[in-house]
């Protein structure tokens, strides 16, 4: 009988016990990021008519600007720009809409004519005639009878849609109106230390915006000019009207290029089929200058986007908000491209020694603080802003930052020349 001293001793438990906490703190961020989440799908609709709000202040204050060094009220310059915005929009859409309709129903009326010369060609082939035994069983009139109870269901939609239109519009007039109430609201939620780059942020946001309008509307113009040139020298009729078609829908990524096509193809049928084929023709060649040629001339400066962002972007717009979403894309992605590097966020796999930049952040931001010191924020929302510009006309001259001490601080209210 072994004794108590003589027993074998006890095996070791290697096991080791992981215990893993999480700060309260962690809690409270990841907690209040699914809120905000949450908050966000919620309030989309609203979140939608904000961001169409500013990027339509970005497109209209250059505007008001030019006014106001000419001499003109901001309220004045307002009421100029939308009332001429409104008159413009109303008669496009009078020159437009009322012979795009009147194309419409001549071809719904000539459709079942049109139907049987189709059959009667392709019954001439042995390979089309599977294809013109089934246009002779489509039934034709259930179709459109479809098709106009569809367009009827979309009316709602349609009304929705003005509705946030009008009331974007106006916030957008307000948030100029009251410019500077509302950047001194902004700045008083920012901390300090971070006011010079949000006023770097907002003037290249307006910068980006403003390009990418004036972009849009001068391949709008070019492509209105083209099809009008185009249909006129090939006597195609309506061809002002499908000249502005054109022009508007331009401005929509992937589908722009064919709903701009269409109906100037389709009208082009009546003229004969080498006129049809020479618009055909024509057209495709134009997008392919626009795509290539004219668009990243336009925006290669201003939006600063490589080829694959611009198509990541406007896949993930148009998969959120459909068109909305595909012509917001780009002004936003290069929105948030820029305020990535105007924070000096450094991204997986890039390799860049950024170490002046940061020093003159450094020296630009301590010479805010010095402008201003004790001021409220509306004032100092005016001093970053101010600040920001001659720091940005100051780099494309090469020089310093202490060169735009003593301007700023001439035109601070309250100083003497």
């Amino acid at each position: 009988m072994y004794s108590q001293s003589m027993a074998p001793p006890e095996p070791k438990d290697d096991r080791r016990v992981t215990r893993i906490e999480i700060a309260p703190k962690t809690i409270f961020l990841v907690l209040l990021a699914i809120l905000g989440v949450w908050v966000a799908q919620a309030l989309w609709n609203v979140v939608v008519v904000i961001l169409v709000a500013l990027i339509m202040v970005g497109a209209v204050l250059p505007i008001v600007h030019f006014f106001e060094r000419h001499g003109v009220k901001r309220s004045i310059a307002l009421a100029l720009i939308y009332i001429g915005a409104f008159l413009i929009i109303t008669g496009l859409l009078f020159l437009t809409l009322p012979p795009l309709v009147s194309q419409l129903l001549e071809i719904l009326e000539n459709a079942p004519k049109e139907r049987q010369k189709l059959v009667a060609f392709l019954s001439d082939y042995k390979v089309l005639k599977p294809i013109a035994q089934s246009l002779k069983t489509l039934p034709l009139d259930q179709v459109v009878t479809s098709s106009a109870q569809k367009l009827l269901g979309y009316s709602s939609y349609v009304l929705t849609a003005i509705g946030y239109a009008v009331t974007t519009m106006f916030l957008s007039i307000y948030l100029i109106a009251d410019a500077k109430r509302v950047n001194g609201a902004l700045y008083a939620v920012v901390p300090r230390a971070y006011h010079l780059r949000l006023a770097r942020i907002l003037l290249n946001l307006e910068t980006i915006v403003g390009g990418y309008i004036r972009g849009q509307l001068i391949t709008s113009l070019a492509i209105t000019i083209f099809t009008f040139v185009l249909l006129t020298g090939l006597g195609v009729p309506d061809s002002l009207a499908l000249a502005i078609f054109a022009g508007l829908t331009d401005v929509i990524p992937f589908i722009g290029g064919v709903l701009a096509s269409g109906p100037a193809v389709i009208a082009s049928i009546g003229q004969g089929a080498p006129v049809a084929i020479i618009v055909v023709i024509a057209m495709i060649i134009y997008q392919e200058f626009e795509s290539r040629i004219l668009v990243p001339r336009l925006y290669g400066r201003v939006l600063r986007m490589s080829s694959a962002l611009v198509v990541v972007a406007l896949l993930i717009g148009g998969t959120l908000m459909g068109i909305l979403g595909a012509l917001l894309a780009l002004p936003v992605a290069a929105g948030l491209q820029m305020i990535v590097r105007e924070m000096r966020v450094e991204l997986p796999g890039e390799d860049v020694d950024d170490t002046k930049q940061r020093a003159r952040d450094q020296r630009a931001e301590q010479v805010y603080e010095q402008l201003s010191a004790g001021a409220p924020a509306t004032e100092a929302a005016q001093i970053a802003g101010d600040l920001a510009v001659k720091i940005r006309e100051n780099e494309h001259h090469g020089r310093t930052i202490t060169d735009v001490l003593p301007t700023l601080d001439r035109d601070r209210p309250g100083t003497e020349d």
